[in-house]
């Protein structure tokens, strides 16, 4: 009561405290809301001095991402988007330099080029009638936002607009490629030297001293000739801004008891049961899954998975369960087992032989609302099926009629083979379609429903007949208790107080916990190695907040945590030297033995060399140079580059290759034969320059283009 009495005495500077607290929350939000409301009129990046616009490139994303149907996240639609912008704007750049445009007459030629082998466009000549496409594109749009059906996909306004644009873009830049082609070709001398690059020829003799001959543990590299090695090739070694981290994951899985308690639950369903019914104030027997007579209902009742009332073959168990489900008496159960991250429990429903494929004939009359029914089906379900029952009703007086009777069916595919379909037992069809192809005897006709219709089927034949199970399966996940949920929680809490005061690696040592690093993430990136997608770490790493050796917990996409320590900030530039030793130090290496050996050896011919350095002198013939490769050794273009410089006869002095150090006889040098003309040589020095201009223009016009990515900022 005491307090009670000083709050009531003190409610006046109470309220005043909540009120200005409320204020400040209020005036902070206004804040917060005014900067991103600036930052989300902004743009998402600036190419060659065009904005991209944040809300524009954001539908862009969306629109990939539902056309991928959920097959990408939300990172790779933004970064498939993003490299459809940046093509876009750097060459449109280009078109706009060159005044180039897509007039209506070129539009026209585009339309039918793309457009000439519809059906529909055509006149009755077969030829493509502009009227026929300018009617169509009418009629579209005055049916908006309604659809109709093009070469048999569904089409409507908007989606005829962004085709046309398609098409437009399509046509501007083939049209700036060839203006670019055009000024592409291969020149005599090109021609000549492609010819005598192909076909000058030398036999030679070599002795290989390869760099394995000298031990790597002899070699000392210091980190100072690595970082100079690293400058000299600048574009090797160049990177993004990237950061280094490690992290400790607290994964939620089911412990041994959870799995055990699991088992426990399935084996407790295969018996009756007496449990007391406290509104019936009864005890009541619960029917177990052994005497069940519904396994349907038990089965989707008590199972992750529901009842599955098709016969399988042996094939479709798992290989380590095939042998005991499919040994199973009619009503017997096996399990519980493990399986695919379940713990199941099958039963033997019933043992059929049913054959391995069938071949079957069918007319289908879809209704409105069916599967792939477009707008030219009008029929209600019920008259769909008064259809299919008219049908029925004449093949089963004359089933010689049923070929004249397919223009009544909405299956193109199969009416172009006589409405006749061949498949396997296991192929992915209509369930009550494979059912009564299935399981009734060659020779049946009947009218049977599907998701996508009514059809009249007659069997026409049926492959090897061999034994099929319907096994009632109850399945259940392996997942962790609430128990173990919390303790998973309760570790990672600890782990985090510990490591604001301790080294990070060291109490994971402690606890016995996995340190894993992750070395050169980049801003955009979205995936983390051992993670999988956690956008949120990357976008904590590279916040201007965080510094080295901050660390921060993340709840992680497969359930659980992730404790993350940031161990690294690598700005633009060259990379860590530590980085750089990856590639850097074998070639380091490669020139230091290469020393090393070329100063151990003084002799001067083949066979010095060879005696000298307990090698054999080896022979390669007819040797090109557009090939720079050596029998025996691989590619070795310094090498055989040295070989085509010597005379006939003649030694080289010892070359550092590839994989050794070479000396070089040349044996045999064989000039090409002149040709009278090398146009036809020439010509395939352009052919190949043409077949290599879209990639090589495009990404030199993309290293060219000033590019002000935000991205960062918004996702």
């Amino acid at each position: 009561m005491a307090v009670l009495n000083k709050i009531r005495q003190r409610s006046i500077f109470l309220i005043i405290v909540i009120a200005l607290a409320l204020f400040s929350f209020v005036i902070g939000d206004i804040f917060t809301n005014l900067g991103s409301s600036s930052a989300a009129d902004s743009a998402i990046a600036t190419i060659n001095g065009v904005d991209v616009e944040r809300n524009e490139f954001m539908n862009k994303v969306e629109n990939i991402q539902r056309q991928s149907n959920g097959s990408m996240t939300n990172t790779q639609a933004m970064n498939r988007a993003w490299d459809n912008e940046v093509r876009a704007k750097v060459m449109q750049s280009q078109y706009d330099a060159l005044g180039l445009s897509v007039e209506r007459d070129y539009m026209r030629n585009l339309l039918e080029q793309n457009l000439g082998s519809f059906e529909e466009f055509k006149n009755e000549a077969g030829l493509f009638d502009q009227d026929k496409l300018n009617e169509f594109i009418a009629n579209l749009k005055a049916i908006a936002p309604e659809t109709t059906t093009l070469g048999g996909s569904v089409i409507d306004y908007k989606s005829w607009t962004n085709f046309e644009q398609n098409v437009a873009i399509s046509g501007v830049q083939q049209a700036y490629f060839n203006m670019v082609k055009s000024g592409i070709t291969g020149t005599l001398t090109e021609g000549e030297l492609d010819y005598q690059l192909e076909n000058d020829k030398v036999d030679l003799k070599y002795v290989q001293i390869p760099y394995s001959s000298v031990a790597d543990s002899t070699i000392s590299v210091k980190t100072s000739e690595i970082k100079a090695y690293m400058k000299r090739f600048p574009k090797k070694y160049e990177v993004e801004a990237s950061r280094d981290l490690v992290f400790v994951e607290f994964k939620e899985e089911a412990s041994l008891a959870d799995e055990q308690a699991i088992q426990a639950d399935l084996s407790a369903l295969v018996a009756d049961r007496e449990e007391f019914n406290e509104a019936a104030n009864a005890t009541q027997t619960i029917v177990g899954f052994k005497n069940t007579k519904d396994n349907a209902e038990f089965v989707n009742s008590y199972s992750a998975d529901n009842y599955n009332d098709n016969y399988v073959f042996k094939s479709s168990f798992a290989s380590d369960q095939a042998d005991k489900i499919s040994g199973l008496a009619e009503g017997e159960i096996y399990g519980p087992y493990k399986e695919s991250g379940f713990y199941k429990l099958s039963k033997m429903v019933s043992l059929k032989r049913i054959p391995d494929s069938a071949k079957v004939r069918h007319i289908l009359t879809p209704f409105v609302g069916s599967t792939r029914a477009d707008a030219s089906v009008t029929k209600t379900e019920a008259e769909a099926k008064t259809t299919a029952d008219s049908i029925y009703k004449v093949l089963k007086r004359n089933r010689s009629k049923f070929k004249s009777l397919l223009s009544l069916s909405s299956d193109k595919v199969s009416n172009e083979k006589d409405g006749v379909i061949e498949f396997a037992y296991t192929a992915g069809f209509a369930p009550e379609f494979k059912a009564y192809s299935f399981e009734n005897p060659k020779g049946s006709l009947g009218v049977v429903r599907t998701d996508f219709g009514y059809h009249v089927i007659e069997i026409l034949g049926q492959g090897t007949f061999q034994q099929a199970y319907k096994v009632a399966t109850i399945s259940q996940a392996i997942e962790p208790s609430v128990e173990t949920v919390d303790e998973v929680f309760k570790n990672k809490s600890k782990f985090e107080i510990a490591v604001a005061d301790a080294d990070f690696e060291t109490v994971a040592a402690e606890n016995n916990y996995e340190v894993r690093p992750v070395s050169s993430i980049k801003e955009l990136d979205e995936n983390i190695p051992g993670l999988g997608a956690q956008r949120a770490i990357v976008r904590w790493a590279f916040d201007d907040s965080a510094s080295e050796g901050d660390f921060k917990s993340f709840n992680t996409t497969a359930g659980g945590f992730v404790v993350v320590k940031l161990t690294g900030v690598n700005t633009v530039g060259l990379m860590s030297t530590e980085s750089g030793s990856v590639t850097a130090l074998p070639e380091i290496r490669k020139e230091k033995k290469a020393e090393i050996i070329k100063d151990r050896i003084s002799a001067t011919t083949l066979d010095e060399i060879a005696t000298a350095e307990g090698q054999t002198i080896k022979t390669a013939v007819a040797v090109n140079m557009k090939n720079p490769t050596l029998s025996g050794a691989g590619r070795e273009p310094l090498v055989i580059g040295t070989a085509f410089g010597l005379a006939e006869g003649a030694t080289s002095e010892l070359i550092s290759g590839n994989s050794g150090v070479y000396a070089v006889q040349v044996t045999k040098v064989t000039a090409a034969a002149a040709l009278p003309s090398y146009q036809a040589a020439a010509n395939r020095v352009g052919k190949a320059k043409e077949n290599a201009v879209n990639t090589q223009l495009y990404n030199a016009l993309k290293d060219a283009a000033e590019i002000e990515d935000n991205r960062a900022v918004f996702y």
